[in-house]
């Protein structure tokens, strides 16, 4: 198994500060922006969840543990970037490990200034006070939210006295989530090691699988290189055989691999925070049916015309539009629906076998953050946006008026993309997508073993 190429360094701490500037400046002078850091989830009685730092939380600091809280204060004299963290405490810290403490936000995180969380009710009014408008994300930590009213009642409470409250709310995401959309050099560098990382699991996984094996034992080969090579599934893997791959979010893994199966993989890898999402559909045996051959040949003919339609200038829409032409051509084709071209389209025929979109934004969050539409039109593609192109078909045991050769049949078939100056480039095209392509790589697989 070769090994993945060298890792990219992490974030620096420069682009950390970028980043926070870059968002103080949009929302303003007056402004204050609070960000608390993910909650630790009880798995199991005393049992954790492992943690994941949240998304918005990371991008603008790189700092890995709970039970902290970002304040961005634009144009502060004695700092505009805050910290409120856990102090250290090396009798947790036998038990959990090391932590930053204020000392370590300032030195190692570039913060202007840190304080223990302990201290933030204190301090926290203290900082609104005066501001006009406060960013924060509403609704997503209700006992977070019950505090800033309380912090912001404090200061309201002291009008009087002469305390200038806040008088508007605004959602942090509406700024920051658009500036999150536009992937660096340096994030696109992490999310081109996560996509080599999930492109060497599926050669494995294609290179592993045999009838009589069960759908978790291949989903183990994906966790083997995944943790190998430093990197944790971005989200939990789909490995499903036969009519299993019929299911949209298929997620038991656990029924056996027969011979005559296709088998859909959809799976990525997370590398410093960064998720890639690969999805190829493959046959257990290393030799396609006809009919599997058609539905994939079709799947594939339509995630190469939205791959073209992938272009800075075209709107969002666009390669969906493209996959929803050639699969519905196709399907016509094939005789898995019936009309004509342009009424099938306007009726949404298609949607019987092909239910989701083409492709959603990717970063950070495997459905990363982003709007797709902007004044209620789908929005522009432009350089350094992240995607995936997904088309699939579904065609489920027991699909009336279909013949029994499709029956059973699901292939989806999923590559990331980032927007180019001058078109696109695929981040996970290492992974074989043609059919000669697969079949010749299993039957070395096969070759081996005799």
């Amino acid at each position: 198994m070769p090994r993945a190429p060298t890792s990219p360094p992490p974030i620096k701490p420069t682009e950390f500060a970028r980043r926070r500037r870059q968002l103080m400046r949009m929302a303003g002078a007056d402004a204050i922006l609070i960000l608390p850091a993910a909650a630790e989830r009880i798995r199991s009685n005393d049992s954790h969840y492992p943690y994941r730092q949240d998304s918005d939380f990371w991008y603008l600091t790189g700092f890995a543990e709970p039970e902290a809280v970002l304040v961005l204060v634009p144009g502060r004299a004695h700092g505009e970037t805050l910290l409120f963290c856990r102090e250290r405490h090396p009798e947790r810290e036998a038990w959990d490990g090391p932590r930053a403490g204020p000392d370590g936000a300032i030195d190692q995180f570039g913060m202007d200034d840190a304080y223990p969380i302990s201290d933030m009710d204190e301090i926290l009014p203290r900082l609104i006070e005066g501001r006009s408008r406060v960013y924060y994300h509403f609704g997503r930590d209700a006992e977070f939210d019950l505090k800033l009213i309380g912090w912001v009642n404090r200061v309201r409470a002291q009008v009087k006295q002469g305390a200038q409250p806040p008088h508007e709310f605004q959602e942090l995401g509406h700024l920051l989530h658009e500036q999150r959309l536009f992937k660096s050099a340096d994030e696109r560098r992490l999310m081109k090691h996560a996509a080599t990382i999930a492109a060497q699991a599926h050669v494995r996984a294609m290179q592993a699988a045999r009838p009589g094996m069960i759908e978790y034992e291949i989903e183990a080969e994906l966790l083997h290189t995944f943790r190998r090579h430093g990197a944790v599934p971005a989200y939990e893997s789909i490995v499903g055989a036969g009519p299993n791959a019929c299911v949209l979010h298929y997620r038991a893994n656990n029924a056996p691999l027969r011979d005559g199966d296709l088998l859909l993989i959809d799976a990525g890898a997370e590398y410093q925070g960064y998720a890639s999402d690969i999805t190829r559909t493959f046959p257990v045996n290393g030799r396609y049916s006809a009919a599997q051959r058609a539905v994939y040949q079709l799947v594939l003919d339509a995630q190469r015309a939205a791959i073209a339609a992938s272009v800075p200038g075209a709107s969002w829409i666009a390669p969906h539009t493209a996959a929803v032409e050639t699969l519905t051509e196709g399907m016509l084709r094939l005789g898995l629906i019936k009309g004509t071209f342009e009424q099938c389209l306007k009726d949404h025929t298609y949607r019987r076998f092909y239910m989701h979109k083409t492709g959603h934004w990717l970063g950070l969050d495997v459905h990363d953050v982003g709007d797709y539409r902007i004044d209620g039109d789908y929005r522009v593609l432009e350089p350094d946006m992240v995607f995936t192109v997904e088309p699939g078909l579904y065609i489920p045991p027991g699909s009336k008026g279909v013949a029994a050769k499709w029956q059973g049949i699901g292939v989806r078939i999923e590559d990331d993309v980032v927007i180019t100056r001058t078109g696109n480039s695929v981040l996970t095209d290492a992974v074989p997508k043609d059919i000669d392509a697969i079949e010749a790589l299993m039957g070395k697989r096969e070759r081996a073993a005799a």
